[in-house]
């Protein structure tokens, strides 16, 4: 065992302990798999994120993303948490103004614009794969949504490392009062992710309009540029339950590609995540003029010290 740089970085909040809180082991050079994923059951949080020098000649540092039960190629409230914490320590981009992750899905460019209190740091959306969902496969899923067919507008799987069920609701307010039956979900192994839009707010009559209709969101112009117009709830197969999570910067990525090129709405626009959870999530999506989009949000450093491993 040696002593090794520890931090916990609450992510995706503009309010430390309002995020989704994520540690992260500075120096873990010369750890094996199983000491990782060992620590990571430890700590029991949703991910724990493990920084090595990169094996890219373009990447900045490597990240291996562990859950208690496995490793990820890819997540996004890692991958932002994990960037706080390395320029944190004291990292220096080869780039300026940017940072490029190394992980198992690949490299990651993550933008630096310490200007903008909304999203410091935002992370480009990798490449996601979409398949369609079955009205065989979506009935028992949404029964144990407790939602009728009606309420789903639109749906598609979206594969960016980790694979999430979209479903596209009318309503924010119908969205925050489903109580889910978690065994069912659980035992149907399946990861949904469910957004909403929040209407009638300026910025929210982006939903199921074509994009020629679409009014886009912009937050240097809104009225109140904090007032989300996209509410999201995801629930994920864990372990030995389904369970909510706070804010998932992986589905967010994912769902905003596919909203956005199937003319849904356009970017830029603010999700509120964690709501049902006393979390005061927040996503910042953009788009820029190649067509890239990007996941942003602040984060904190809560817990800073040494970890014995």
């Amino acid at each position: 065992m040696r002593q090794r740089r520890f931090m916990q970085i609450d992510v995706f909040s503009p309010n430390a302990l309002g995020g989704n809180p994520l540690a992260v082991v500075l120096d873990a050079e010369g750890m094996s798999d199983a000491q990782m994923q060992r620590f990571a059951r430890w700590t029991n949080l949703s991910e724990t994120t493990f920084l090595l020098p990169p094996t890219h000649p373009e990447a900045d540092y490597q990240v291996r993303i562990f859950t208690p039960s496995d490793e990820l190629p890819f997540a996004g409230h890692p991958t932002l948490g994990s960037c706080h914490a390395w320029l944190q320590a004291g990292g220096t981009p080869k780039l300026a103004g940017r940072v490029v992750q190394q992980c198992a899905k690949g490299l990651v460019p993550i933008r630096i614009d310490a200007e903008n209190a909304q999203a410091p740091l935002a992370f480009a959306a990798p490449s996601t794969t979409r398949h369609a969902i079955s009205e065989e496969s979506l009935a028992p899923v949404l029964q144990a949504l407790g939602l009728e067919r009606n309420a789903v507008r639109a749906r598609a799987k979206l594969d960016n490392g980790p694979l999430f069920w979209a479903l596209l609701l009318d309503d924010a307010d119908r969205l925050l009062e489903l109580t889910p039956d978690l065994s069912t979900l659980y035992a149907l192994k399946v990861n949904v992710g469910l957004a909403a839009p929040y209407s009638p707010s300026p910025s929210s009559a982006l939903i199921g309009r074509s994009s020629r209709e679409a009014r886009a969101f912009h937050p240097s112009t809104h009225a109140d540029a904090d007032t989300p117009d996209l509410e999201v709830r995801v629930f994920f197969d864990a372990t030995t339950t389904c369970v909510e999570d706070p804010i998932t910067g992986s589905f967010n990525a994912s769902l905003a590609q596919w909203l956005i090129d199937e003319g849904h709405l356009r970017a830029p626009y603010l999700v509120a995540q964690g709501t049902c959870l006393a979390r005061d999530g927040r996503v910042l999506i953009t788009q820029d003029a190649a067509g890239q989009v990007w996941v942003g949000g602040a984060s904190h450093t809560c817990i800073r010290g040494e970890a014995w491993l």
